[in-house]
């Protein structure tokens, strides 16, 4: 494997972002790693590895450099989350997009990536950040995945649930059965969307899985079954989407599943 920290220049300043892809048989499609509000950490890096270690060229950036290069939710307590929430509520539609931009150009020229090939995953906070993503770039978004999304349904104009008219690719969505950030009645106003949407889609909930199940860290939260159900279907996902299409290929489903 390869792997490099690097800066990608944006508009606001040098964004830090982890890359990591194979040595040998590229050029990778590309698959762009939203962080989760808690930051940029191993943790994530391991979990880009992992992504990578199967054939793609993995992009996961610092969201948070405007303000800070290193800071990562280091203390699970309340002052830890007051500030925590301080970061994440900087980031809104317009960061998410300019920060979209420049990863994009970053790719346009790198050897080892494919970019006409990309896909994207956003956890926690970053849910509603690959639906932007996908709607402001919707000539470049093949796939878009979002794991126990927060905030997908909002009163602001821009909520992502608002933007999905604008979406071209399949969308993903992996829904926890206990969740504050995304309850039962949040996730019907997002299956009603997707579906006045025709946005090409699939919705699972997860069963016995609390929000952030994935995170191999999140102590008392990791729920090893159904993190290893959403590397199987993110897989699948990015196969249908980023591998060059066989003659005669299956459509992608369209669907909401319960289970």
């Amino acid at each position: 494997m390869i792997e490099r920290e690097l800066d990608i220049a944006t508009g606001d300043g040098a964004m830090n972002t982890f890359v990591v892809h194979p040595e040998e048989g590229g050029p990778f499609p590309v698959v762009l790693f939203y962080m989760d509000a808690p930051g940029k950490r191993e943790e994530l890096h391991d979990m880009a590895r992992r992504i990578a270690t199967v054939g793609y060229f993995v992009v996961l950036p610092n969201l948070y450099y405007r303000r800070s290069s290193d800071y990562w939710l280091r203390e699970r307590t309340e002052a830890g989350f007051a500030e925590m929430f301080t970061y994440m509520h900087a980031l809104d539609r317009g960061t998410v997009e300019r920060d979209t931009a420049a990863m994009l150009h970053f790719v346009d020229g790198e050897p080892a990536a494919d970019a006409a090939r990309i896909g994207a995953v956003g956890y926690c906070m970053s849910g509603p950040f690959v639906i932007w993503a996908a709607a402001a770039f919707a000539d470049r978004l093949r796939c878009i995945a979002s794991i126990y999304g927060a905030n997908l349904v909002t009163a602001a104009a821009d909520s992502a649930h608002r933007m999905l008219d604008k979406v071209r690719c399949e969308a993903y969505f992996a829904c926890a059965e206990t969740d504050k950030w995304a309850p039962p009645a949040t996730v019907a106003e997002l299956e009603a969307a997707l579906a006045a949407a025709g946005t090409r889609h699939r919705l699972e909930w997860y069963p016995g899985a609390e929000h952030g199940f994935a995170f191999p860290l999140r102590a008392g939260i990791y729920h090893k079954p159904s993190a290893e159900r959403h590397w199987e279907r993110l897989f699948s996902l990015f196969r249908r989407n980023l591998a060059q299409p066989p003659a005669g290929a299956a459509p992608a489903p369209n669907r909401a599943a319960g289970g």
